[in-house]
């Protein structure tokens, strides 16, 4: 059963449109920008490709932290590991949730890779407030 902030957590990484996700390649951080945030049976999915090294990180080493910033300079920091899910009913929510990516990526196929966020910790910061720590 998912914390009463899932929707929270979920609903500003939408808001914020796109958020950083920070994996370590060897003793390397590596950060790339990503997009999609899927809430789907009470977890939430994002999509990348197995081809790209950043699927050939989270394989190595599943934990991640990630980060977005809101249009109010709020900023949410999400730590914990990503967890691959690729049955068709997640590729098919994540590709009609996101159509644009229907170019790029197919249901089933051997490339698509859809992970959950299998989060730690997900606390909302400002400049003027206490951080909001959520319970996910």
């Amino acid at each position: 059963m998912a914390g009463k902030d899932l929707k929270k957590v979920h609903q500003f990484l939408k808001d914020a449109g796109t958020y950083y996700l920070a994996t370590e390649d060897g003793d390397i951080p590596r950060v790339r920008p990503f997009g999609t945030a899927l809430l789907f049976e009470d977890k939430i999915y994002v999509l990348t490709a197995k081809a790209k090294n950043v699927s050939k990180q989270i394989e190595k080493n599943p934990k991640f932290e990630l980060s977005a910033m809101d249009k109010d300079d709020r900023w949410i920091r999400i730590s914990g590991e990503l967890k691959e899910d690729n049955r068709i009913e997640v590729h098919q929510a994540i590709l009609e949730e996101y159509p644009h990516l229907k170019d790029t990526y197919t249901v089933g196929d051997e490339n698509t890779n859809t992970l959950y966020l299998d989060i730690d910790s997900a606390i909302i910061y400002s400049f003027t407030a206490e951080p909001e720590i959520l319970e996910v």
